[in-house]
């Protein structure tokens, strides 16, 4: 080989090795999860997943994708094949939050796990699966259900699922965040009337999309999307994990 074209070979090298270090400098935060995170169409207005605006709390060094969907359970979310797709793209120094209990209370087979078997191995799957990919996971709890009984007491609805997720976090030495606790101290805070900000209210005709308005105090609003992303982005950064070095 004469000396120029060694030359020219070191420097395509170099420019590739860069071009390689450069896209590497970007992380990406996958979001897999059920409806409270999950991005929504236009029709679904105001209804606002919490993972729709977290790029909004990442800094440039940050691409959020959030592949949560409607409906979906740890169990069916992998069943139905999403996961493995999102496995597939899934790079060295990721980041994985994972978020799913609404839908595994459900009843029905398709999406069913109990709390201290089938929910805590279908979580220890997602844990083992981005590590294998030498991914970081983090796994969060529900967000609380906006339900208050008689009394005004703010009800517990996921129950065992909440200490499921924490103790499958600790046995994997996993980063958790008890988002259950960050939004139900925000809604009792808030109170029972001014708590409905968060969530999926509104009057008849205030969205053409929803002519006889919404009363849905599991589904989050754009404001409540935004309080709850900043929940998360917050605690991340309180408890001084890795992920904060993304976050504005």
């Amino acid at each position: 080989m004469k000396p120029c074209q060694k030359t020219l070979l070191i420097m395509v090298m170099i420019s590739f090795s860069a071009l390689t270090y450069r896209c590497s400098d970007n992380v990406n935060i996958w979001m897999v999860g059920d409806s409270t995170m999950a991005d929504k169409k236009p029709d679904a207005a105001p209804e606002t997943g919490w993972g729709m605006v977290m790029q909004e709390f990442c800094n440039e060094k940050a691409t959020v994708r959030n592949h949560s969907l409607n409906g979906r359970s740890s169990k069916s979310f992998i069943t139905e094949g999403h996961w493995a797709r999102i496995l597939d793209s899934l790079e060295k120094g990721d980041y994985v939050i994972i978020q799913f209990g609404h839908n595994d209370e459900k009843p029905d087979t398709a999406r069913h796990t109990d709390p201290f078997t089938t929910y805590k191995q279908t979580l220890r799957k997602y844990i083992d699966d981005t590590r294998s990919k030498e991914g970081v996971p983090v796994i969060c709890s529900s967000i609380v259900r906006r339900h208050f009984d008689n009394a005004g007491n703010l009800r517990d609805t996921h129950g065992e699922y909440i200490t499921a997720a924490r103790e499958i976090a600790e046995e994997t030495n996993t980063a958790f965040i008890d988002m259950e606790a960050l939004t139900r101290k925000m809604v009792i805070e808030a109170g029972q009337e001014k708590s409905k900000e968060f969530f999926l209210f509104c009057a008849p005709g205030e969205f053409e999309n929803r002519p006889v308005g919404a009363r849905d105090s599991t589904h989050l609003s754009a404001y409540g999307a935004r309080k709850v992303a900043g929940l998360f982005a917050e605690r991340v950064k309180e408890l001084n994990l890795p992920l904060a070095g993304l976050l504005r």
